[in-house]
């Protein structure tokens, strides 16, 4: 990055270790914490919205309907979260560039499935063979996207079903006494209601995400752990920076990170439940009265 750090081996000391960490892949290396972000600012919303429809679902009086969205948080909360971050990667990859290889290779006469393998066109590779390598990481970050949004938002259709259901049935009666209609009950009664006994299960759910996103290493996303294991490893003198085994230090970085992450949570989500629960028949509610006292 700077003049004199042209040539590595020929420096030392503080200068040496400031080449060292504004070198190339330690950019690189920190840009993989705004990844990180990134997926925890898209990937939240996404889920919110799978999990609510997934939780309306399963509250619909339409039977089928019903058995989606029963289904739907069932088979995702009873298998381990790592069979569907591989498995959706794996068939959402495949099948969408099985739909665009119908579309661009019509005339296609060989088989696309031989034994195990799986062979579309050239131009119906997602991404071309040709693209840029920020192309196929912006790639692997949208699979991976989608992958947490889906298992995700299975867990959130289970807490916002559950926080439904806690709302006393007497409140959603007397609005519907007073000549409301089922949906303004459910948008005025039902929904400003429920998110007070939704939100310490959303808050957990959260905790995970954020301790989730080292997965992002196994869906081929250079993520901060990639980058920590990179550094971090045993360099020779053929490398441009050669040091001993640093992994620990990294991944201690790692860890005040996630530490730091984590704490920033509590204290934002403690405030919003407070807001929330004040006024509340709930325990929080409770608690709060009582200190007012």
């Amino acid at each position: 990055m700077f003049s004199v750090c042209a040539d590595p081996k020929s420096i030392e000391g503080l200068t040496w270790l400031s080449c060292y960490l504004t070198s190339g892949k330690h950019l690189d290396f920190y840009m993989s914490f705004v990844t990180v972000l990134a997926l925890l600012v898209v990937t939240a919303p996404a889920a919110m919205l799978l999990g609510f429809g997934g939780a309306m679902a399963a509250r619909s009086q339409f039977a089928p309907l019903r058995w989606i969205g029963k289904l739907y948080s069932a088979m995702v909360r009873g298998v381990p979260d790592i069979v569907y971050f591989m498995f959706f990667v794996i068939a959402l990859d495949q099948g969408l560039e099985l739909i665009k290889h119908k579309i661009v290779c019509p005339d296609w006469s060989e088989p696309i499935f031989r034994g195990l393998e799986f062979h579309v066109c050239p131009a119906a590779k997602i991404p071309l063979a040709t693209a840029s390598p920020f192309t196929f990481q912006l790639y692997g970050f949208g699979l991976a996207v989608v992958t947490f949004a889906i298992v995700f938002g299975a867990f959130v259709a289970n807490v916002l079903y559950g926080a439904m259901q806690a709302v006393p049935r007497a409140q959603l009666e007397t609005a519907e006494a007073y000549g409301m209609s089922h949906r303004q009950v459910f948008r005025r009664i039902l929904v400003p209601q429920m998110w007070t006994y939704a939100l310490p299960g959303l808050a957990n759910l959260w905790m995970i995400l954020i301790k989730a996103t080292p997965l992002l290493f196994l869906l081929s996303v250079k993520d901060i752990v990639y980058y920590a294991r990179e550094l971090g490893g045993t360099k020779t003198q053929a490398y441009e920076y050669p040091h001993p085994d640093w992994r620990i230090f990294y991944f201690l970085g790692l860890l005040v990170f996630y530490l730091v992450m984590t704490k920033l949570s509590e204290i934002v989500l403690g405030k919003i439940t407070a807001k929330l629960s004040k006024g509340q028949a709930t325990a929080a509610g409770e608690a709060l009265r009582r200190a007012a006292v």
